[in-house]
Order: C-alpha cells, then structure tokens, then sequence
C-alpha cells in the first residue's frame, strides 16, 4: 500500500476557458491531459467566467463538487443546481454550461474503468480498493490504519492498494471520499 499526500499549494494550474484548473494527480504519471490518455485525473477549478463551458471529455466520466458556493447549470439545455458540496455525476462529454463563479472539485475517469464512485464521508470507512481518494473539505484529521494525517483545506490524499488490503479509515471531518478498481 502506497500513500500520497497532495497539499493544494503544490497543485499546478493551467488556464481553461472559465478559469483556471489546478491539477493534484493525473494517473498514470506518463499520461498527459491534452492527449486524453489518462485512466483518471483529479483537479480543482476556478468558475471566473459566467456563463461558461465545461470542456468535454469523450469517453470519460466526471464528478463535480462545488466547495464554496452552489452551482447553476445547464446540463444538455436541462437547467439544474447543485447545492455546495453536492456531487454531480456526468458523462464528460455532456454539454454543460456555468452560470456560477466558484471553486470546484474534478475527478475524470475513464469509461473503461470498471469500478469508481464518489461520496461525502464523515465517519469510519473500511475498504479494501486499488485506489482510494480523499479530500479534504475543512482542517481535517484522518486516520489510515491508526495512523493520523492532518490535511488543510483542499488537500488530497490518494492510497494506491493494489493488493486490496483492508483500509481502516475514520475522518474528524467531511471529507470527500473515492474508490476505484481497475
């Protein structure tokens, strides 16, 4: 079992249309965003330009969390709003327009993946996937099997368990959590 911490600060941005995307972890490290070869990448994004486009994906699957704000979309011409921390599910090639500023949480997976889902946790977790996700949505402390990570706000952790050993988790706050199998 691998962990990895990814402080927000150490997060590269890069420009998109409505903002700017601050990437934590595209997998695997060979993949690059503009080819479209990632099996999954995780990301935080700036909303400056209402309205605005989300870029598409084909051939990927997208969770969206709004952190600090709720967020007004058209979804195929179908208006919806998602409250903060709400998560949104879409197919990445869906057309989605923005009519709110904000700052958002990404996970892209690709379709091929077979197994991935996303869910606000806040109390003990016990899994045993490939790949686990956590982010943080407040000063948080989690523990990994009795051990104790202090996370400031936005920070990601992600455990690689390719021998899917038992994970023991338990969060002293909402976190958003992520599990993925190949």
């Amino acid at each position: 079992m691998n962990l990895h911490l990814f402080p927000k600060e150490n997060s590269k941005a890069s420009v998109w249309s409505g903002g700017l995307t601050y990437e934590y972890l595209i997998h695997p490290k060979t993949a690059h965003y503009a080819d479209r070869d990632f099996v999954f990448r995780i990301s935080s994004a700036t909303i400056e330009q209402v309205p605005s486009e989300f870029t598409k994906f084909k051939g990927y699957y997208r969770y969206l969390v709004m952190l600090d704000n709720d967020l007004h979309i058209d979804l195929n011409k179908e208006k919806k709003v998602y409250t903060k921390y709400e998560i949104m599910e879409f197919n990445s090639d869906d057309e989605v327009t923005s009519y709110t500023k904000g700052i958002d949480f990404n996970w892209m997976v690709s379709e091929k993946t077979s197994h991935h889902k996303l869910k606000i946790a806040n109390s003990n977790q016990n899994c045993n996937a490939q790949i686990v996700i956590l982010f943080s949505l407040n000063t948080t402390v989690i523990t990994i099997n009795e051990k104790p990570y202090d996370l400031k706000p936005y920070d990601l952790v992600v455990i690689e368990n390719q021998k899917k050993e038992n994970i023991l988790l338990h969060f002293s706050n909402e976190c958003l959590y992520g599990i993925l199998d190949f």
